[in-house]
């Protein structure tokens, strides 16, 4: 069972009836030991990464997520879900990340300096990076996905973008190493293109172990 966290924040109806419309059997919960016996699980995210962070504290959800991820289970981050896998974010002065990638999330340039507005919001087009393996998006496609972020993750490790898109500048659109991929835009609102990304992700949690 894909287990889609709650805690207050993310499209989390709309993420699970995605998944199940690809084949996948999924939950949306905040209870910390269903999150703790999920066979996988989807971390979505809108609004301030200091806010998402917060929201997970306040419910008791980082310690069991974060032992998800170390145990190896599959791990899908969406929009803030991708954010809150780094260090700590910019957004507010400063707000804490799980630490689970080594980072920052920065906030994009401002339109007078690229004349394009923040937020990123809209359809624009992601790219695999050429030769790095990427389980959520055949290296052949370059689908158009729909963004909504004032923000976006700066990885200390190159090798964790295996996507990217531009909007002023080149920004990690799919992000991942091991058990754990995130997805900067938001699968559950891209038609056609981003059902393939959750069916891929099912496929991905599908060939997942537990130890």
């Amino acid at each position: 069972m894909i287990v889609v966290v709650d805690y207050g924040m993310g499209n989390l109806r709309s993420v699970q009836k995605g998944l199940e419309k690809v084949g996948q059997a999924a939950t949306v919960t905040g209870d910390p030991a269903a999150v703790a016996d999920a066979d996988a699980i989807v971390l979505p995210g809108v609004g301030a990464l200091g806010d998402c962070y917060a929201g997970l504290e306040s419910r008791g959800l980082i310690e069991p997520v974060l032992a998800a991820i170390g145990d190896g289970r599959p791990f899908l981050g969406i929009c803030v879900g991708l954010q809150l896998l780094f260090e700590e974010g910019e957004e507010g002065g400063g707000a804490p990340g799980l630490g689970v990638f080594p980072g920052r999330v920065v906030r994009f340039p401002s339109a007078k300096d690229t004349g394009l507005k923040v937020p990123h919001m809209g359809w624009n087009q992601v790219v695999s990076v050429e030769g790095r393996h990427n389980p959520l998006l055949p290296q052949t496609e370059r689908p158009y996905m729909y963004f909504v972020h004032s923000y976006y993750a700066q990885p200390s490790d190159p090798a964790l973008v295996l996507a990217t898109c531009r909007h002023g500048v080149d920004f990690a659109a799919i992000v991942g190493r091991d058990n754990v991929l995130a997805v900067q835009f938001h699968p559950e609102k891209s038609q056609t293109d981003g059902l393939k990304v959750l069916k891929a992700f099912g496929a991905f949690a599908g060939g997942g172990t537990r130890d």
